[in-house]
């Protein structure tokens, strides 16, 4: 889901700010950007961010500003050869000037003192953790309202299964009404075992009571998840398929207005839910 936070702290290394931007995605995805010298400590901070959280494309920033009495070092090496290749590039363009302070931004031309990679890595984590518990917080603060959203939905279909459910008796006697109305309109009297095979076939294929029942097995179990204190997206999204194919059942076996436009009505429901889970860790 989406969320921002951040956090500084100061250190040998120098002063560390870590930033944390967050938004929806189905699996975990992390992009960080560290000072150069640090990129060594990726692998460990890949590690950290992913035992606190399971879903979400999140950018890492990490930013290091100079601490008082910090020794730079420039790579006399990489200097000398651009210098070089400076030269020779004034020599075939005679009107371009190259300036010293150009060389010295080159990636890698100037360099920090060595500094003790342990104290470097640990500072690192240090911040990286305090920001994770500020975007977790936030995290959970959105969770927190998306779930009222969620109940109020599972609400919503509960009122509309317990309506199909009082209709059911009703749609039957219809059924078997307009039965008795087409055979009345024969000029020859129909078989009684016959008629009576026939109901039974038009009142199985318009049963819905299992799904009915599964829909109500689902709203109990999506309510049960919601009340977790884990991760629960990939449940919830499991639980959205299964609600989507009974409501589909439910509208193929409609022979009645009513429990079709229940099933529409459904569909919009479960969707809505649907697009909630997808921000939901």
């Amino acid at each position: 889901m989406t969320a921002y936070a951040s956090a500084e702290a100061v250190s040998a290394a120098g002063t560390l700010t870590c930033e944390l931007r967050a938004v929806n995605h189905r699996y975990l995805e992390l992009s960080p950007r560290l000072p150069e010298d640090m990129r060594v400590f990726e692998s460990a901070l890949r590690e950290r961010i992913a035992r606190g959280l399971s879903r979400g494309k999140v950018d890492v920033i990490v930013r290091r500003g100079e601490s008082r009495g910090e020794s730079l070092q420039v790579d006399g090496v990489l200097v000398s050869r651009l210098s070089e290749l400076a030269l020779e590039m004034e020599a075939r363009f005679p009107r371009m000037r190259i300036e010293f302070t150009e060389l010295l931004r080159f990636p890698g031309v100037l360099q920090h003192a060595e500094a003790d990679q342990d104290a470097q890595q640990a500072a690192l984590l240090e911040v990286l953790d305090r920001a994770l518990q500020g975007l977790t917080a936030t995290r959970e603060r959105e969770g927190a309202k998306l779930a009222d959203i969620l109940r109020e939905r599972l609400d919503a279909i509960e009122r509309i299964v317990a309506d199909v459910r009082s209709w059911m008796p009703e749609i039957r006697a219809a059924l078997r009404s307009r039965l008795d109305a087409r055979l009345a309109d024969l000029k020859q009297p129909a078989d009684p075992g016959r008629v009576e095979q026939e109901l039974v076939l038009q009142v199985t294929r318009s049963d819905v009571d299992e799904e009915l029942d599964r829909l109500s097995t689902h709203i109990t179990e999506t309510r049960r998840v919601l009340g977790l204190k884990e991760p629960v997206g990939r449940r919830l999204d499991f639980l959205m398929q299964e609600f989507n194919r009974e409501a589909n059942t439910l509208g193929s076996k409609s022979v009645d207005a009513r429990t079709t436009n229940a099933a529409v009505e459904l569909k919009v429901l479960i969707e809505q839910m649907r697009e909630q889970v997808q921000n939901i860790e």
